[in-house]
């Protein structure tokens, strides 16, 4: 079924009112990979009645009064993107498309979503219950942090909002947990996985730098994010604090990491694989095409690189499900009414991560001195692709399936590591797991940008190159690869961009057409290192590129199209 969005869908199920309401940015998919849909689900298999608010008038108070006001919470988040990323370019134009939206016209998702979906129930409902923030957006701003579209640092987003509550990361068991204490009238102001405002600190939890100190000082600024960074792991974190003028932001430690029950609990939810039959006749819903018949196997990515944000929503320690979980889920996909026999992907955010992790890490927790796998892969990292390789051999046998893809990413360094099984999983790969084209994101070619972005060098790229057009050759398939490349990242001139087109032409045999220009997000190493210019492990003063022309500049020179370099331009620098 379909949570309802409307009081007459309210009327049929025999609903009167509801526990909770939730609102967000995207229109209202049914389907596992949305948050708004995974948390409804949850909540309601759990004995609560949940409706949906979708992409609700900002103008008037229509929209956010159609279902009442709940009995318990209101959930907000400003959908699966940011809305100030769903909204604009990297060169602060505004996007004419939403994959989210109805007929593809980005004209529903406001700026800033979360403040204004918070404000706008406030408008209609004075004092009402709580209002709950969750998803990327809030997740990612929850602290202190840089926004690039006011180029400044902003408040967490709570005081923004004036909301009562934060839910960050993976959320679901927390919102429930959050569900059962109102239902019975218990405090929610120190559950695990949250954050509140307070008028008075935590004798127990760590200080981070002040609002107004990092707003003033870089150098405060990069230690209150090594403290926030340093705390994200279940096994080690501290609660943790942040002055706003008179008030204090409390970031409760992170709950313990979801079991193999829980996820393979949340997978079997009952998902109608599709959009609202409110939205029939208002056009396509682009995100539907690659989300609808997906299967997510994990969460959680250790490679974390500096411009991903990732590590701090999903966490750095992969959970994956069990391979039962996936193939059931695949099996009542295969009776859908508009699956045509075709996964188009297995994975989650590195799909050759799936089934292994660090002994250590899962028993303790991350390392506080090193990386997984950066400068290189940690020896302690058990790569074994012999359960991916297994779970996909498996789910091609099924009956209705006539084709199962991998898109979300394979990780080359990875799978040349696997000396036991890493080139069987390559063989199997090419010679039936790829539509015709393999993504892969090297990001650069330059060493030293290639370590301000806290990836490994162009090597592992070169030699999988080869061993993948050997084995496409040797399975029958006319299959290539795709590149991802970073234009105008912190550390990055223009001159590294024109060598960079070098090297993806004489390297890599391709001309560099995927290349975006670097976006700062909350929540990344990378934002940090654009708002300060400096290094923020070594104090390095570092070149950032803060023109939209320059940026611009940058991108073409690798896509051909760049004015030759001129040194004038070099080294502009705001310190």
């Amino acid at each position: 079924m379909f949570l309802p969005m409307s009081l007459k869908e309210m009327r049929t199920l025999g609903w009167e009112e509801l526990d909770v309401i939730l609102v967000t940015g995207d229109a209202y998919i049914d389907a596992p990979h949305i948050g708004t849909a995974l948390i409804g689900k949850s909540l309601l298999v759990a004995g609560f009645r949940v409706g949906v608010i979708a992409q609700p008038n900002m103008h008037d108070l229509a929209d956010i009064s159609a279902l009442g006001e709940p009995r318990l919470f209101w959930g907000v988040t400003g959908g699966s993107v940011d809305s100030m990323v769903a909204n604009y370019t990297a060169l602060k134009k505004k996007r004419r498309s939403d994959d989210y939206t109805p007929g593809a016209e980005n004209t529903r998702r406001p700026d800033r979503a979360v403040i204004v979906y918070a404000n706008l129930i406030r408008r209609a409902f004075r004092a009402t219950r709580p209002i709950i923030l969750g998803g990327i957006e809030a997740s990612l701003r929850r602290v202190a942090h840089y926004d690039y579209w006011d180029d400044a640092l902003r408040r967490s987003i709570l005081f923004d909002a004036k909301a009562d509550l934060l839910v960050y990361g993976m959320g679901e068991r927390t919102v429930l947990h959050l569900a059962e204490l109102l239902r019975h009238g218990e405090a929610v102001d120190a559950v695990p996985g949250t954050c509140c405002i307070a008028r008075d600190a935590r004798a127990e939890y760590l200080d981070l730098p002040s609002f107004e100190e990092v707003k003033s000082d870089p150098q405060a600024f990069i230690r209150m994010f090594d403290a926030f960074y340093r705390n994200l792991d279940p096994h080690t974190a501290q609660g943790l604090q942040q002055r706003h003028g008179d008030r204090w932001l409390i970031h409760h430690p992170p709950p313990p990491w979801e079991t193999q029950e829980d996820l393979d609990g949340v997978y079997t939810l009952d998902f109608e694989r599709d959009a609202h039959p409110s939205y029939n006749g208002q056009g396509v819903i682009r995100a539907l095409d690659t989300i609808r018949f997906s299967v997510q196997t994990h969460r959680g990515c250790y490679g974390e690189c500096n411009f991903c944000a990732i590590a701090v929503h999903e966490g750095r320690t992969i959970r994956w499900r069990s391979e039962q979980s996936v193939l059931d889920e695949a099996r009542r996909m295969s009776t859908h009414r508009k699956f045509t026999g075709v996964i188009p992907d297995v994975g989650g955010p590195t799909a050759n991560m799936y089934g292994y992790e660090c002994a250590k890490k899962l028993a303790k927790g991350v390392c506080d001195d090193k990386r997984c796998a950066f400068p290189d892969l940690c020896r302690s990292m058990p790569v074994n692709h012999s359960r991916y390789e297994r779970l996909l051999r498996k789910l091609r046998a099924l009956p209705g399936i006539r084709h199962v893809f991998v898109a979300s990413g394979i990780r080359p360094d990875l799978l040349l590591a696997d000396e036991k099984c890493g080139m069987r999983f390559l063989d199997e790969l090419a010679a039936y797991h790829v539509s015709g084209q393999l993504r892969l994101a090297p990001e650069h070619s330059d060493p030293g940008i290639l370590h301000l972005m806290g990836k490994g060098g162009l090597e592992d790229y070169l030699d999988f190159r080869k061993l993948f057009v050997e084995r496409s050759r040797v399975a029958g398939k006319k299959q290539y690869l795709s590149y991802y490349f970073i234009a105008a990242y912190p550390g990055c001139e223009e001159q590294h961009m024109h060598a960079l087109r070098r090297v993806a032409a004489e390297g890599l045999g391709v001309s560099a057409e995927h290349v975006q220009i670097f976006t700062p997000t909350p929540g990344t190493w990378a934002s940090v290192m654009y708002h300060t210019e400096l290094h923020p492990f070594t104090g390095e003063a570092l070149f950032v590129e803060r023109t939209l022309a320059g940026k611009r500049r940058q991108k073409e020179a690798v896509l051909g199209g760049g004015a030759a370099h001129r040194p004038d331009n070099a080294r502009r620098r705001r310190h």
